[in-house]
């Protein structure tokens, strides 16, 4: 039952982060606005230590805008469900253990 109802959230989640990402508004978040308003955006940027993996919420070398969007809300999800699995699973065996 309960392997059952994670997999219903996942297909759900998997569902909307496909579907309804491409809908999303191209304009920046609250907090992007700002740095952008206060021209320190590119600062930041420059000391990034690593560069975001799906910079811009696109998935790099497609295309077509929609699909590249759909493909990093599947990436994403899926990143997330495993992160989140991988956390409990160890969790567990620290309860059992001790």
């Amino acid at each position: 039952m309960k392997k059952k109802i994670i997999l219903t959230g996942l297909l759900i989640s998997i569902a909307l982060a496909v579907l309804l990402s491409p809908f999303a508004s191209r304009h920046p978040d609250g907090l992007e606005k700002v740095a952008e308003d206060k021209k320190f955006i590119s600062a930041e940027k420059d000391k990034a230590i690593t560069p975001a993996p799906l910079s811009g919420y696109i998935f790099p070398g497609i295309k077509d805008r929609r699909v590249a969007v759909s493909l990093a809300g599947l990436t994403g999800t899926l990143f997330v469900f495993a992160v989140s699995i991988s956390i409990g699973y160890l969790l567990k065996q620290k309860k059992q253990k001790g």
